[in-house]
């Protein structure tokens, strides 16, 4: 009995510790916001095509919800990178702001911490190198810079690491309790899933497919796959499966095709 009373104590101690080291982030970033600067602005128009094409009344909701991710996440560089250039932190957290600007409050809140390597990284868990991932257990997103910024080269590729690994973030979010979020509408979410089966059996099957083959290799792979192209090749993906890009509109709570001009 005091065994089972001892670690109920430090359970409930560790989860009073994480309330408290939440309450000092919301009031650190509410008292001290990170702004986003004129040049900043200017910097998003000229390399995030998203931003570019929003609506004057879209762009500045953007710009709102940009600065609190870019209040509430910290950015540290890793495996050699000197620094985290302001440059970086607008650009990868306006791929955060991108994936869920449909949503009013969300912010990934579970995922407090971007780790940014200058290249690929080598995983001493699974022995490969990575080009980026997601780490719920510590609330991390992890990227590799140099591979950011490939997946940005050609906004129209549908292949972007940056959305990937959000994509995955978003998912595994959906699935925490205890970030105060609420992610997914049940309906919403059943209405996607129900399209994704066959299309990772065509894929399997070496059948024709926009998605590209890593899709078939899990439900995770093929939502993280399947947010690139809504968001980079909105249209292909609206002619090739109009039901599935409209479940992932009702999913996601936006169309990309009517937030741009």
């Amino acid at each position: 009995m005091a065994t089972t009373l001892g670690g109920c104590h430090f359970c409930f101690l560790m989860f009073a510790t994480y309330l408290f080291i939440q309450f000092i982030n919301e009031a650190r970033w509410k008292l001290f916001p990170r702004k986003v600067t004129p040049e900043e602005i200017r910097f998003l128009d000229a390399y995030f095509p998203y931003f570019a094409r929003l609506k004057p009344v879209h762009r500045r909701e953007f710009l709102r919800k940009l600065e609190t991710i870019l209040s509430t996440k910290r950015f540290v560089p890793r495996g050699g990178l000197d620094e985290v250039t302001s440059e970086m932190e607008i650009l990868i957290g306006a791929t955060i702001t991108m994936v869920i600007f449909g949503w009013k409050r969300l912010r990934l809140a579970h995922f407090h911490t971007i780790l940014v390597y200058p290249n690929a990284y080598y995983s001493t868990v699974n022995k490969v190198y990575h080009r980026g991932e997601v780490n719920p257990k510590h609330g991390l997103i992890v990227v590799s810079w140099k591979c950011f910024v490939e997946g940005m080269a050609d906004p129209a590729d549908g292949v972007n690491v940056g959305i990937h690994e959000i994509a995955h973030a978003l998912k595994l979010a959906n699935l925490i309790e205890t970030d105060g979020e609420h992610e997914f509408n049940p309906k919403a979410w059943t209405e996607y899933t129900q399209w994704v089966p066959a299309e990772m059996d065509r894929l399997r099957k070496g059948l024709p497919s926009l998605f590209r083959e890593s899709a078939a290799l899990n439900e995770h792979e093929f939502f993280a796959v399947a947010l690139e192209s809504f968001f980079e090749r909105s249209q292909d993906l609206k002619n090739y499966h109009p039901k599935m890009y409209q479940s992932l509109v009702h999913l996601l709570r936006q169309d990309p095709l009517v937030l741009m001009k």
